[in-house]
């Protein structure tokens, strides 16, 4: 039993050669690094409040217990979850001009990356098909899009989501990696670890666009459809402020979409071969970083609901202090 026990390890240690993987990170920016980290330290801590408030809005103020919102607050954990993932190791990144991250560290970072990104996908998706309800079978609206088949459709996109990880970080970690351990990137992503690997890429290559087409190139169709229903809908509309209160519903979600559907398929569907390394880290960090800051304020800024649940919490605290 204790021979087996060392064979493995001497496997494993033969697999994994490289211990510990070098992220090379934003390594051009000189003196300006510290200014950097400061904003980039601003920008975590702006998104991680920004998406907290959206959560313990919906929480606490009925009015806004839909599924439209409750989808909303399940986009926040996905974007806390995801900046959390990345936005930490890469303030340690800038501040020490690259650093290195153990390889099973990188394996859990890429895992609750890819966990994110598959979830913030089909959510995007059901947030979509919620409208479409929600516009072009507004009768049907109630009975269909019911809390219990909210709570289920969220958590058949967690399970989705993790499994598709789970894959592929699985593929990942069955690589042999006897190359350079430096990736010039600023966190784990998928295809800049397969690079430094120096194993047959026949079954990784096979996954990998199959995975993306089942959880971004699909769930990318089924919104397109979506909304050329709902443009369709809308445009019958005789009045033009029936046809503007009907487009302000799902104008948010649509600019959500363009953004990370953009940036996501320009990275991962479209080939890549001819993207510069600077291009390939602005796109990444479009989609990690500033994606996530920008969907509250997306959501709140053109939401009178949303305003008129922080106005009521607002009041509600000074009313308090000012009986204490």
């Amino acid at each position: 039993m204790v021979q087996d026990h060392g064979s493995l390890l001497n496997d494993a240690s033969h697999k994994h050669n490289i211990t510990a993987i070098f992220l090379l990170g934003f390594h051009d920016m000189g003196r300006f690094n510290l200014l950097v980290f400061i904003l980039l330290l601003i920008v975590y801590c702006v998104t991680i409040c920004g998406n907290s408030l959206i959560i313990t809005l919906v929480s606490y103020s009925k009015n806004l217990h839909s599924p439209m919102y409750f989808f909303l607050t399940q986009l926040s954990v996905a974007d806390i979850l995801l900046t959390t993932d990345i936005s930490p190791f890469m303030l340690n990144i800038v501040l020490h001009q690259g650093t290195s991250i153990s390889f099973p560290g990188c394996i859990s970072q890429l895992y609750f990356f890819i966990l994110a990104e598959g979830f913030e996908c089909l959510l995007l998706t059901m947030m979509s098909y919620d409208r479409y309800l929600a516009i072009c079978s507004p009768l049907y609206y109630s009975s269909i899009m019911n809390h219990m088949l909210c709570i289920k459709l969220i958590i058949a996109s967690w399970l989705l989501g993790s499994l598709v990880a789970l894959i592929l970080v699985h593929g990942i970690a069955q690589l042999n990696f006897c190359r350079t351990n430096t990736i010039d990137h600023f966190f784990c992503d998928f295809y800049p670890v397969m690079d430094i690997s120096c194993s047959d890429m026949f079954l990784p290559q096979i996954e990998a666009p199959l995975l993306c087409f089942l959880v971004i190139v699909l769930p990318f169709i089924v919104i397109v459809i979506s909304y050329v229903c709902i443009v369709l809908t809308i445009i019958k509309i005789s009045s033009s402020s029936g046809k503007l209160k009907s487009f302000s519903t799902c104008s948010s979600h649509l600019t959500v979409v363009c953004i990370f559907y953009g940036t996501l398929i320009a990275t991962y569907i479209i080939p890549n071969e001819g993207q510069t390394k600077i291009l390939s880290k602005t796109l990444a960090f479009l989609y990690t970083v500033f994606t996530p800051l920008l969907n509250p304020f997306i959501y709140s800024l053109r939401n009178e609901d949303i305003k008129e649940a922080l106005r009521r919490i607002i009041y509600k605290q000074n009313a308090s202090f000012s009986k204490t």
